[in-house]
């Protein structure tokens, strides 16, 4: 049965090169939240159907000026360090991790605290247009739970990971798990805790293993998250060589790269996202791509923290999955919308070079249309969700944009235009799974 039908301009992503523009279609969608059809202004049907909508009440006119776009993915979001999103990035990442975050995140274990920093960041994210979140939580399950139900009220569709990190020698001692059988058993009760939550709920977030990375934890716990996500067939995330520092980690304990580290594991599988990897070499690159291994590209975070650009294009043009992450709190901004454009910003110095002594990187420039592909199909694949595409057989996650005065006739110019300039402000609506959690 037909729940909604919306009748406006849409723009929605076909492949890393194509957007497809629709002139006042019709989104007709189901009981379930998902795309029934799409019908066009030009179909045969299209003014009976419109009027059956308008006579059962199900039309959804969207106001001229407004366009639909599908609602973003984020890929890589800190959920605890939302408090300190914009501070002390000035920082080198080790003063910011003993000096900010870890005290930041040891502070979840007061549930009052959670209570009042998740549902805040939850509505931030449906107002900027974000509709997916692949969080990682603390190592407290209480609140990790507080999280997922934060999400569930506000309907953000969310997959959530209790991150393990037992390594005394690369952790701080009230910031940690007191031993790998201690995150072991942590990580599968949060895995039935979080399906225990979500039963029968259309938004029950999705349970994550989440190794912190390879420096955090020790061989046995690593070993023993790789075993868990194969016997419960779970999405898997964490960060790859993201650093200097952590690049050589791997090197100097393991005597390899950390996506070698990883793999070795049980780690780096088709349903793994991987943050950041701006320190891959091409034979890591090839090893990701041979795996089916998704990255989250982080561009904001990555100017702090990534001592280094990410090869997009490169990877892109190598057919390994990648989308976006907003990398809250190493990236200061909630919005995609910031860092889709981060994105092509850091491409183009990625080219050119970024002193008058380096050359760059020849043809390592991303176009915007591109850092929209990854913020919505690029997220969709990565997580193995129906998401990130207004098309038959995907969930209705959508956002509805406001576009300034003067729009270019052109549509791939008022496409352009709208995601350079688009703000929180401007969007008028969000729906998730065919239901508007934001007007």
């Amino acid at each position: 049965m037909i729940k909604t039908v919306l009748q406006g301009d849409f723009y929605t992503a076909v492949d890393p090169q194509t957007v497809a523009y629709h002139a006042q279609a019709l989104i007709v969608i189901d009981q379930s939240g998902m795309i029934e059809r799409i019908i066009e202004s030009t179909d045969a049907d299209y003014q009976t159907s419109r009027q059956a909508a308008q006579i059962k009440d199900q039309l959804v006119e969207v106001p001229k000026g407004q366009v639909i776009l599908p609602g973003f993915i984020d890929l890589h979001l800190h959920a605890p360090q939302w408090p300190q999103a914009g501070l002390a990035l000035d920082k080198p990442l080790a003063n910011w991790l003993n000096d900010y975050t870890f005290p930041l995140e040891a502070k979840y274990r007061d549930l009052a605290y959670a209570k009042q920093v998740y549902p805040d960041l939850v509505q931030n994210l449906l107002a900027n247009g974000t509709t997916t979140v692949l969080f990682f939580g603390t190592i407290h399950n209480p609140a990790n739970l507080v999280l997922a139900q934060a999400c569930m009220d506000h309907g953000l569709r969310a997959l959530i990971g209790r991150v393990a990190m037992d390594n005394p020698e690369q952790t701080p001692d009230y910031y940690r798990d007191a031993s790998s059988q201690v995150a072991l058993q942590a990580t599968e009760d949060f895995i039935q805790q979080l399906t225990a939550l979500g039963q029968g709920q259309a938004l029950a977030p999705i349970p994550v293993i989440t190794p912190r990375f390879v420096p955090s934890c020790t061989p046995t716990t690593l070993q023993g998250l790789g075993k868990l996500a194969a016997q419960y067939d779970l999405p898997i995330q964490s960060h790859l060589s993201e650093s200097d520092w952590e690049h050589h980690y791997a090197i100097e304990h393991y005597g390899h790269h950390d996506a070698n580290v990883l793999d070795h594991f049980g780690l780096l599988t088709d349903r793994a996202v991987m943050a950041h990897a701006t320190q891959l070499t091409l034979t890591d690159e090839q090893l990701v791509a041979d795996r089916h291994t998704a990255i989250a590209h982080c561009p904001i975070s990555n100017a702090y923290f990534g001592n280094g650009t990410l090869a997009t294009r490169r990877l892109m043009d190598r057919g390994i999955k990648l989308g976006l992450g907003s990398d809250i709190s190493g990236g200061y901004s909630v919005s995609l919308y910031d860092n889709l454009r981060q994105a092509v910003t850091v491409s183009q110095m990625r080219t050119d070079g970024v002193t008058n002594q380096d050359q760059g990187e020849a043809d390592a420039r991303i176009s915007i249309r591109n850092a929209f592909y990854l913020a919505t199909v690029g997220g969709g694949q990565s997580l193995h969700l129906p998401i990130g595409q207004i098309a038959p057989g995907f969930q209705a996650d959508l956002q509805l944009v406001q576009e300034r005065p003067l729009a270019p006739s052109d549509p791939i110019e008022r496409l352009e235009r709208l995601l350079y300039q688009t703000q929180s402000n401007h969007i008028q609506a969000v729906m998730v799974n065919g239901d508007f959690v934001k007007v």
